[in-house]
């Protein structure tokens, strides 16, 4: 018996975006990551009126991905979680908690990056 289950094997690579796209529909409802799409445009608009260097723009660029990223990753772990697991247990709260922190830890540094951009921009040291 083949034990990775029919469902996923062979689907087209349309079929494959479709759930991609779903995905980040579902993402969309989520309250986080509407603000971070707005920390998004806000970076994406300070990047287009500071024209840095290449660097800046792909580091920056990196780092809101990463965020976006790592929102969808905890939307999906949360959902599993209340799915397998509707009672609070201990370890989805920790498991939760653990995601929660990982978009913490990267929307801190986003920060970070941002003020240093500004830094630089306003010394126009682009290091």
């Amino acid at each position: 018996m083949d034990p990775v289950h029919p469902l996923n094997k062979g689907k087209s690579l349309s079929e494959r975006l479709g759930f991609a796209i779903s995905g980040l529909k579902s993402v969309s409802h989520e309250s986080s990551f509407r603000w971070q799409l707005l920390g998004t445009a806000i970076a994406e608009a300070t990047l287009w009126w500071m024209k840095p260097p290449l660097l800046w723009i792909l580091l920056t660029n990196l780092v809101v991905i990463l965020i976006l990223a790592m929102e969808a990753m905890n939307t999906a772990l949360e959902h599993a979680l209340d799915g397998l697991h509707p009672t609070q247990a201990k370890f989805v709260k920790i498991s939760k908690d653990c995601a929660a922190a990982a978009v913490l830890l990267l929307s801190l540094f986003s920060l970070f990056l941002y003020g240093a951009l500004w830094v630089a921009y306003w010394r126009q040291v682009w290091f």
